[in-house]
């Protein structure tokens, strides 16, 4: 067939790509190497338009093993030779036309990640944004996205520890489904994604190729129309059985001698495994496709490089050592194949049945390489004049606290997500430390290694919405934050962001000011950013989704005896509020949700402010002097102070009386507050090493056996809230 740029356009490139291709090439492409260009130059590959701004952020330093970007995951430092791995990644647009499967390979991606690298998972994490939440499709995302999390977990082994689950409109069409691995490994054991050495074997391992997920990486850098369901074959089908067994092999294979270098075939399958596996070994690879195991008859070349069949790995072995490595996998009942070896020219020679059907220089397709990169015109969103505009004069105080308290509790966002997470195995693996005790981090035993991980996932993206670069800055101080009020010590961030359109400039500014922001808290809380992921033209017909650059955050707790839980102890402990309580409504679910006000600023942040807050939170957590702690968030002081409750069913009493607006008091979200308890015996204490720290606090009254009293008003017993709480959700799906 004659290869034009009308092909290149139908394929995802633009006019000038294709001449590029041309350029770089010496001549026109043929069709297989136009679609492997076009999944490698695709924006969920290439990172064309972010990856100027990406290399802004902080990315070294700390207790980094690994540059970012360097290797499938981010590797840090835990001490005594070990080492943590995690990432996030999206798995957005599958999830939005097969909610189920694009879930489910979304997950067993992500674990491909983390023990491709030599880590053994210990725990995985979520954040998942749909549409409103009484729409019969977001009932049907949402059923679809958690049995898939669930299934492929549960089935793979590891435990789901934490995550996030928001409902507005805006996700209506497009919900983001964010995945999170941690694993823990010895740190000399790491296995580079890397070919090196003439000669030396490639082998395929894992499932057979399919025709499921051809063009994934494509799919994924493209906005959502009404033809999308036409794209079905772009979304993958996951098998966990044998994911976990491909895990164990691999596992197995460190124990050998064998292993040259080892990467898993995610987006953009073989093509992008080779390419990515040679230019960073400064090698080619030659490839005999007719050796690779398929489940289809008569796979074409392009359809064998571009397929995204799952539980797949490229592993390219020392010569000699193949049996080796073909026992591993017979014993595991694994297929492996030689499918060609390392070359020393650079160039991907990819033949089937002794036909050369492509042949690329390996460089020419990867990031930091020959694939294109952008900078992209952006300007000021035209919806900041409204958000500008908003006066919390114009909205008229509460009169009735309980009233509002009662809405709030029940709404969705704040909600307890029972029933999401009743359908995930939090236990499996016996490291979940957090079950019957919970903290605003989920806390992991990292087995082996005396001590524990405290990880997160955090983002508020109307808050971003609202002002990117504040919005972005508040994601990482809550993770931070989360983990500190856990008490842990934040080490590094992985993040996962999701944006619409790059080509609109209203968009790409949201993206800019919010990697700004971003890099400017991880430079304060010390916290490099180890990789992630970009998931661009997240949009429905009406625009973009929120920008919503999700923050996955591991800590570490050198001394489990430091572990700090958020609920109540005691009845006649002390609650105590620590920070600045402000004059401010701004983006709340009480302002939005309950006052319907759609465009207000970014709630006050200040993130020195923030970081002396969170060094006193961690001192006198050390020292023993309180007895729970947890941050404020979504639905302010007063969902705070009801949350920490519900474990052992306490209440509280509470007095407050402030030349403050009362809606601001108890609902407003400012940031960098932390409610603590302690004993009688140690409120004096407390005092005066927040005083001597020059942070502003409010002892806010007492914790009762179960009553709860605000301002001397009986609101009656924990229980009842407790109810409303965890089955507001539930009702919500339940109704007919």
């Amino acid at each position: 067939m004659e290869i034009t740029s009308k092909t290149a356009q139908q394929l995802r490139l633009t006019e000038e790509e294709f001449e590029l291709i041309k350029q770089k090439l010496g001549r026109t492409p043929n069709f297989t190497e136009l679609c492997a260009f076009s999944a490698m130059w695709s924006e969920h590959c290439s990172y064309k338009n972010s990856i100027k701004w990406l290399k802004t952020l902080p990315r070294s330093g700390g207790r980094m093993l690994v540059a970012a970007g360097e290797e499938n995951a981010g590797l840090m430092d835990m001490g005594n030779g070990y080492g943590v791995v995690f990432k996030i990644e999206s798995h957005n647009h599958p999830s939005a036309l097969e909610p189920f499967q694009g879930a489910a390979t979304g997950v067993g991606g992500i674990q491909r990640d983390i023990f491709t690298m030599g880590a053994r998972p210990i725990a995985s994490l979520n954040s998942l944004r749909f549409g409103n939440l009484q729409d019969k499709k977001t009932q049907h995302l949402l059923s679809g996205v958690v049995h898939g999390i669930g299934h492929y977990g549960n089935c793979f082994g590891v435990p789901t520890v934490a995550g996030e689950v928001y409902f507005e409109d805006c996700y209506h069409t497009n919900p983001l489904v964010n995945a999170m691995s941690v694993g823990i490994m010895k740190s000399d054991k790491m296995i580079s994604a890397t070919a090196k050495g003439k000669g030396n074997p490639v082998f395929f391992v894992g499932s057979a190729t399919g025709k499921d997920g051809i063009g994934g990486a494509s799919f994924a850098s493209a906005d959502i129309t009404n033809e999308s369901a036409q794209e079905l074959p772009a979304v993958q089908v996951g098998d966990p059985f044998q994911e976990k067994k491909l895990l164990e092999a691999c596992l197995e294979l460190l124990d050998t001698d064998a292993i040259v270098g080892m990467q898993d075939m995610g987006a953009a399958g073989i093509i992008c495994s080779t390419a990515e596996m040679s230019a960073k070994g400064n090698v080619g690879m030659k490839i005999d496709l007719e050796k690779v195991p398929t489940r289809q008859k008569d796979m074409k070349a392009w359809e064998l490089l571009l397929s995204e069949s799952q539980e797949r790995m490229l592993i390219v072995v020392e010569k000699g050592k193949e049996q080796k490595v073909l026992d591993i996998f017979d014993k595991w009942d694994l297929s492996a194949s030689n499918i060609g070896e390392v070359t020393e020219d650079g160039l991907l020679s990819f033949y089937m049945n002794g036909n050369l059907e492509a042949q690329i220089p390996a460089y020419e397709l990867v990031l930091g390489g020959g694939a294109p990169q952008y900078t992209r015109e952006y300007k000021e969103p035209k919806y900041f004049e409204k958000i500008n505009a908003f006066d919390i004069n114009s909205i008229e105080d509460i009169t009735d606290v309980k009233s509002i308290a009662e809405q709030l509790i029940q709404l969705p966002n704040i909600a307890s997500k029972r029933w999401v997470y009743t359908q995930y195995d939090s236990m499996v693996g016996a490291a979940n430390a957090s079950t019957n005790a919970p903290s605003d981090a989920a806390i992991i035993l990292a087995k082996g290694t005396d001590k524990a991980l405290a990880v997160t996932v955090d983002c508020n993206s109307r808050y971003v919405f609202a002002n990117p670069q504040v919005g972005a800055m508040i994601a990482v101080a809550e993770a931070a934050r989360n983990i500190v009020c856990s008490g842990g010590e934040p080490i590094g961030v992985t993040n996962c962001l999701n944006f619409g359109n790059p080509y609109d400039p209203e968009v790409y500014y949201q993206f800019v000011k919010a990697v700004t922001g971003m890099g400017d808290a991880c430079k304060k809380f010390n916290t490099p950013v180890t990789g992630g992921n970009v998931s661009f033209y997240n949009q429905n017909p009406d625009g973009a989704v929120y920008p919503t650059p999700t923050i996955g955050m591991v800590g570490i707790l050198d001394d489990f005896d430091n572990r700090m839980t958020l609920n109540y102890k005691n009845a006649d402990d002390i609650i105590v509020l620590i920070g600045e309580q402000k004059n401010d409504i701004a983006s709340s679910e009480y302002l939005h949700k309950i006052k319907g006000v759609e465009f207000s600023p970014a709630p006050a942040f200040n993130l020195e402010e923030e970081f002396k807050v969170q060094q006193l939170v961690s001192s006198i957590i050390k020292e023993k002097i309180i007895l729970s702690a947890h941050d404020i968030s979504e639905g302010g002081l007063m969902i705070t102070l009801l949350e920490k409750g519900f474990n052992n069913n306490l209440g509280f009493d509470v007095k407050a009386n402030f030349p403050i607006r009362k809606d601001s008091f108890w609902f407003g979200e400012c940031q960098s507050r932390i409610v603590v308890t302690c004993s009688k015996n140690n409120v004096e204490k407390l005092k005066s090493v927040i005083e001597e720290a020059n942070i502003q606090y409010t002892v806010l009254g007492t914790v009762t056996s179960g009553a709860i009293k605000v301002n001397d008003e009986d609101w009656g017993n924990i229980i009842s809230w407790k109810e409303k709480y965890d089955t507001a959700i539930e009702k919500i799906i339940n109704s007919k």
